[in-house]
């Protein structure tokens, strides 16, 4: 039976109070997508709304200039049908899914925390031992969760996100609502990163995290790793 991820977006387009729009980071979304899909992955996607889900403009450019992976998201019909019509994290059944996956973009820092969908599907995915990853903002999505113990499933874990000093440089540093890495200090997550902008992912277990846009790609093949362990074991 072919491996299940849960993709978990945004639903929130707008950038605070500034009046600016934000939403989906499109590479975060596009590049573990893919990597997904042709690897024969069922890929689902949710947010926290449900229905069609809003992109940072920022990260979609003219056509023909954008990642290749961006490109071909843009391009693919059934993909830009899925962002129409997403599930609803509230009707979604974790159990259904061996890996969940929150890309990032802005917008996740005000409704993942929040939202009591996002977070009893990643208490649930914990709780299973499934496979739980998110790169950039996509860690916004695990801040709310916890252990059956009452910690924080971050708790003693290796972790990484976008950083302070990357929020610092995009200029969003008392714009966004908290910092993230901030945050998941505060959690007790030991927190790991690389130079600003440089593609970085930690794996500790089944808890995957990516530092920024250019580490989609390695968080999702972290991804696909583990889900081939996951299968091996299946099938002893």
């Amino acid at each position: 039976m072919n491996k299940r991820v849960l993709m978990i977006v945004t639903s929130n387009a707008e950038l605070g109070d500034t009046g600016k729009a934000t939403g989906i980071w499109a590479e975060e979304l596009a590049v573990p997508y893919y990597a997904f899909i042709d690897a024969g992955i069922v890929v689902e996607l949710a947010s926290p709304k449900g229905g069609a889900v809003p992109f940072d403009p920022a990260s979609i450019k003219p056509k023909g200039q954008n990642e290749t992976h961006v490109e071909r998201f843009l391009a693919d019909v059934e993909a830009q049908r899925r962002c129409s019509a997403t599930h609803a994290t509230a009707q979604v059944d974790a159990a259904s899914f061996d890996a969940v996956f929150f890309p990032g973009g802005h917008g996740t820092m005000w409704d993942f925390p929040a939202d009591q969908g996002v977070t009893l599907i990643v208490e649930a995915a914990y709780r299973a031992s499934k496979i739980i990853a998110a790169v950039c903002h996509g860690p916004a999505g695990l801040v709310s969760a916890k252990r059956p113990d009452g910690k924080s499933i971050l708790h003693g874990q290796r972790v990484n996100a976008f950083t302070n000093a990357e929020e610092m440089a995009a200029g969003l540093t008392h714009v966004v609502p908290f910092a993230l890495e901030t945050r998941l200090r505060e959690q007790g997550g030991i927190f790991e990163s690389a130079a600003n902008w440089a593609a970085f992912a930690v794996r500790d277990g089944n808890l995957i995290t990516g530092q920024n846009p250019m580490s989609s790609e390695l968080v999702a093949q972290h991804v696909l790793d583990a889900l081939a362990v996951v299968a091996k074991q299946s099938a002893a």
